[in-house]
């Protein structure tokens, strides 16, 4: 594996960067995709639904992020991951 390894919160596997998206906290504690990887705390996932799924069910946000108000919609995101793993 080359490049930096993260973590899918999703279901924990350590994986190249570069197989993941990642998601940050944006407007109104919101949880959303951040395709320009701009600063700030970040989190990664697999773009597969399942892995999405997974996090969801387990509050991995709330633990990734360290906040107990974020909230999230999980068709909205379901729908970007579907774009995002167009994009490769």
């Amino acid at each position: 594996m080359t490049g930096p390894v993260r973590t899918c919160v999703g279901c924990g596997q350590a994986v190249a960067q570069a197989t993941l998206v990642r998601i940050r906290v944006g407007e109104g504690a919101r949880v959303v995709l951040d395709l320009e990887r701009s600063g700030g705390r970040g989190a990664w996932l697999h773009r597969e639904a399942g892995c999405l799924e997974r996090a969801v069910k387990r509050r991995a946000f709330a633990r990734a992020f360290r906040r107990g108000d974020l909230s999230w919609d999980a068709v909205a995101l379901r729908g970007e991951l579907k774009v995002a793993a167009g994009r490769d």
